[in-house]
């Protein structure tokens, strides 16, 4: 009722401000600053695919066109909505609790494996003094002495000073305390700690993560207590595992599309009609001629069920981003030769695409990983192996609770997800180039500004004033108001970074070279 469709296009619509019994069932949006006034409408994040890549406008409504899949279209039609998207991505924003999660109509029912599904990784106790070490040390029990924590020095006593984490294994490990539900916690984001650290930490009623929000709000509906959630998560994560063993057991396991048969050959005798593998040591092709068995020599060939025929298929495109799904080639399809031969980023036959689709859904970026990950499928025992440690859901691996092994105590880096085991290795990481931009830059703030990287110098611009400036982007001053306002604000949030990395000890303290951001160290008035 408030917002109205006005035309036949997707962004048609007017939003109407009358009061009247609203349900809140449509989210919109609009940039700050924007000589665009209008709201536009943010549609559920799309998650039918396991994409992970930046989201893009649908090429389309980019051009002012009808789009060609409305209702269907996995891409956004306006910046509002990749901004959104993006941040609920990351878990830093959720739409259910935009508006108020206990208001009259409140239907969020949470339970330990509606979060772990959502959330994945698992719930766990670790030394709660370990933790809040300045830098911080992750310890679990102590393998011979089970009531203290396995700190190399000092032992805490396990059970008194236990805190409960949740812990996420992607590409780093991520840990999230979560702290225990009193009075005076708030059901609400902390908005310091979601930009650059809260500094009352854990005196702080607010949540300092979305994780430890939907427990709060899980234990304010239901009592449960951490000991239990806890339990209900090792439960959940061993049900699912054999859930899926039984999967795995049940489908034959084996390497590849289902549907294909796959085998490398020796390039050069393919050419002549001939099909030689490698030989026993993987260093010549098993023909006569003995070629050379080298990444660039050899070929993927796959046969359907359907065809039974050999075909050789291409290394995959490297167009980014990659497509959610691949489509044959047109010139292919209507029987002609393709036009663009080894530079199409269309599939040239069915078994092409559907390889391709395999290896994109299983993160394999290339033929030489092909084939690295088929000769380990070649191996006695390999089904056995995968049934165990690559579960997966919708072609995702899963981390089950035996997957998170037990560490070395040692200083773990929470901006970079880092665990080092001396101390030689710690100030190696928090000195190195890449940890240091990690401290001031992180793509979560890209969204944040509208001008220009400060430049050291904060000051308007007299020659942009009179429209005289002729260096643009280049000039070391700010052109305007409004871009000096936004620096000033810049340069405090990352004051305020670099002062939250200091107090956590993840920066040395005679270390006062920072790059592009060392301008922040000197005294400008």
């Amino acid at each position: 009722m408030c917002y109205v469709r006005t035309g036949p296009r997707v962004l048609d619509y007017t939003f109407h401000t009358e009061e009247h019994k609203c349900k809140k069932d449509a989210l919109l949006g609009r940039i700050k600053h924007s000589p665009d006034k209008s709201w536009k409408l943010i549609r559920p994040r799309p998650t039918k695919t396991q994409y992970v890549g930046p989201y893009y406008i649908c090429k389309e409504v980019a051009v002012g066109k009808e789009c060609l899949y409305p209702g269907h279209c996995t891409f956004a039609y306006c910046q509002e909505e990749i901004d959104v998207w993006t941040l609920e991505r990351k878990g830093f924003i959720s739409r259910e609790l935009l508006f108020d999660p206990y208001g009259p109509n409140s239907n969020i029912r949470l339970s330990v494996p509606k979060i772990l599904q959502e959330h994945r990784g698992i719930f766990m106790f670790l030394c709660g003094v370990c933790f809040d070490h300045k830098p911080r040390i992750i310890s679990k029990t102590n393998k011979d002495h089970p009531s203290y924590c396995s700190h190399p020095v000092t032992e805490h006593v396990f059970e008194d000073h236990k805190c409960m984490v949740h812990v996420l294994k992607e590409i780093t490990v991520r840990y999230s305390k979560i702290r225990p539900l009193i009075l005076h916690c708030q059901l609400d984001l902390c908005r310091h700690e979601v930009r650059y650290g809260c500094v009352r930490e854990d005196e702080c009623f607010y949540a300092h993560s979305l994780i430890e929000l939907k427990v709060w709000m899980m234990q304010h509906e239901l009592g449960i207590t951490h000991q239990s959630i806890v339990q209900e998560a090792k439960q959940f994560w061993n049900t699912t595992a054999s859930l899926q063993g039984v999967q795995l057991s049940n489908t034959q396991r084996r390497f590849g599309p289902p549907n294909l048969k796959m085998i490398f050959v020796c390039g050069q005798c393919w050419r002549n009609g001939q099909m030689s593998e490698a030989d026993k040591n993987k260093k010549y092709c098993s023909a006569k001629a003995r070629h050379t068995w080298a990444k660039d020599r050899r070929v993927v060939l796959v046969s359907s069920h359907e065809r039974k025929k050999w075909t050789t298929v291409r290394a995959l495109p490297t167009k980014k981003p990659i497509p959610s799904q691949f489509e044959i080639c047109i010139h292919v399809t209507s029987g002609k030769k393709c036009q663009y031969f080894g530079n199409c980023t269309f599939a040239h036959s069915v078994e092409e695409r559907d390889l391709w689709t395999y290896m994109k859904e299983n993160n394999i970026p290339d033929m030489d990983q092909l084939h690295e990950q088929w000769l380990q499928s070649q191996k006695p025992g390999w089904g056995d192996e995968t049934s165990d440690n690559s579960v997966r859901e919708n072609g995702k691996q899963i981390h089950m609770p035996t997957d998170y092994a037990e560490e070395v105590a040692g200083n773990h880096c929470w901006l970079c997800g880092k665990n080092c085991n001396s101390e030689k290795q710690w100030q190696q990481h928090i000195t190195s180039e890449k940890h240091k931009d990690r401290v001031f830059n992180s793509e979560d703030d890209q969204n944040c500004w509208q001008y220009r990287f400060p430049t050291g110098t904060f000051k308007v611009c007299e020659r942009f004033l009179k429209d005289t400036c002729t260096e643009d982007d280049h000039c070391k001053l700010a052109h305007g108001e409004q871009e000096l306002k936004e620096w000033t604000e810049r340069r405090e949030f990352l004051l305020m970074k670099l002062a939250k990395a200091k107090k956590d000890h993840l920066i040395a303290p005679n270390d006062n070279d920072f790059g592009k951001y060392s301008f922040l160290l000197k005294d400008i008035k």
